[in-house]
């Protein structure tokens, strides 16, 4: 009896439908008619519906994708910048930007200091380290001599993101570092190389976005609101870089959702 299948798929050749209970597979066939059965055979012992045994620790690291549509947490009374505030910051990083590739190819010509040691774009704790420096990234408090003069130990404090650097990097490996910086944002708490950082690579992120930077500069913007909630006065240090943050995704890159109401 012919499966559903069977009869909902077109025939292909003109080829009857034989008896293949006597079909030898381990043997070559001998003729056409005989290789057309080996493959009745074969396709009649085949289960409609197969189930892959996958092995999860094979898995490549974040393969899976959770998008989340939900907006920013509402900022605490007082908190929340103006509308001439952010139209005023929008203005002012439309000129970066402008001004960043106006300058791009001249400095991607200059060479880096020898102590200047990019990490491969798939090196995610390379990138940490080289934006935030060893000290934040290992939670390693400064000593006091460190403060007096800290010199220009930039592993330990980490590499600005200078034009020099960040004009160097493609379109992939700006992705690439947003990401790694934003997951670190995700499980600690904000400091101002981290935001200097996000401003630098916001200005190299090209428009239209990519599904995956949409989704990423989405995430940061509703990091920076939950961070910003939880902040107990006005004038804490934070306060204006979150807005910043939220202000660029929303207003810039087009997130309305996102911004803050007057």
């Amino acid at each position: 009896m012919k499966s559903a299948v069977e009869e909902l798929m077109p025939r292909l050749l003109p080829v009857e439908s034989y008896d293949t209970e006597d079909v030898d597979p381990s043997q070559p066939p001998r003729n056409p008619k005989e290789y057309l059965r080996q493959v009745q055979k074969e396709a009649s012992l085949c289960p409609d519906v197969v189930v892959a045994q996958i092995d999860p620790k094979k898995l490549k690291k974040k393969q899976t994708v959770n998008a989340s549509i939900s907006g920013c947490l509402s900022a605490p009374q007082g908190f929340s910048p103006s509308l001439t505030w952010q139209q005023q910051q929008v203005s002012k990083f439309s000129e970066v930007r402008q001004s960043v590739n106006k300058h791009r190819q001249h400095w991607e010509a200059q060479f880096l200091d020898d102590n200047v040691v990019m990490p491969k774009t798939e090196d995610e704790d390379g990138w940490k380290r080289f934006c935030l420096g060893e000290n934040v990234c290992l939670g390693i408090q400064q000593k006091e001599d460190d403060n007096v003069n800290p010199g220009l130990d930039y592993v330990k404090t980490g590499f600005p993101p200078l034009l020099s650097i960040v004009s160097k990097l493609n379109q992939s490996t700006v992705s690439s570092v947003l990401e790694y910086l934003i997951s670190w944002f995700e499980e600690r708490d904000f400091v101002p190389l981290l935001g200097r950082w996000l401003y630098a690579l916001l200005a190299c992120l090209e428009k239209p976005l990519l599904p995956e930077a949409h989704s990423l500069i989405r995430q940061l913007a509703r990091r920076c609101s939950a961070v910003r909630a939880n902040l107990e006065s006005e004038d804490d240090d934070r306060l204006s870089a979150l807005n910043l943050m939220i202000c660029i995704v929303a207003r810039y890159f087009e997130q309305s959702d996102l911004a803050d109401k007057e």
